[in-house]
């Protein structure tokens, strides 16, 4: 082990995360940017693993995932590419449980930035749309659904949604 090598313990702390092991992981990729600070990816593994520990799978841990999104935020700061951050970003903003107004625009935004750098990215796409369901924006939603269903035809979320707004709000 080099004990002033930032890609050791960014390397272990992504092993760790990916394990489950998300506070051990922490650990290494917080040693990791004391020792180099100014490259995104230890903030966006970072943000992860606060993801998973403080908002959980679709918004169960109880936490608002503030510490996530610091981290998301600061990826973005140093490299505007971060597709899964942008991503990652408006997920917590869509499934936050502590609020009873989560600030979908800006996910919505942040969702925009996504697909501008990947018009593939399904589950952007699905998320934008019901975004824009959530927001009253029912057209809207159904173009980023027909978007979706050219390059994944058999959606089934996607196609249940279609459905709902067509019989529903269309």
């Amino acid at each position: 082990m080099e004990e002033n090598d930032y890609k050791y313990y960014l390397d272990n702390g992504i092993h760790d995360i990916r394990d489950g092991n998300f506070e051990a992981g922490i650990e290494k990729i917080n040693k990791s940017i004391e020792l180099k600070n100014d490259w995104e990816i230890p903030y966006f593994y970072r943000a992860v693993a606060h993801q998973a520990l403080d908002v959980g799978v679709a918004g169960a841990g109880g936490g608002d995932g503030g510490r996530a999104m610091l981290d998301y935020t600061k990826a973005l700061q140093l490299n505007e590419k971060m597709t899964d951050a942008y991503y990652n970003r408006a997920r917590i903003l869509l499934t936050r449980k502590d609020i009873p107004d989560p600030d979908v625009k800006k996910a919505v935004e942040d969702l925009e930035k996504a697909i501008e750098q990947d018009e593939k990215f399904i589950d952007a796409l699905y998320a934008i749309a019901a975004a824009h369901k959530k927001l009253g924006n029912y057209e809207t939603a159904l173009d980023y659904l027909e978007k979706l269903l050219k390059i994944e035809p058999e959606a089934i979320h996607a196609r249940a949604l279609k459905k709902l707004l067509l019989q529903k709000y269309l």
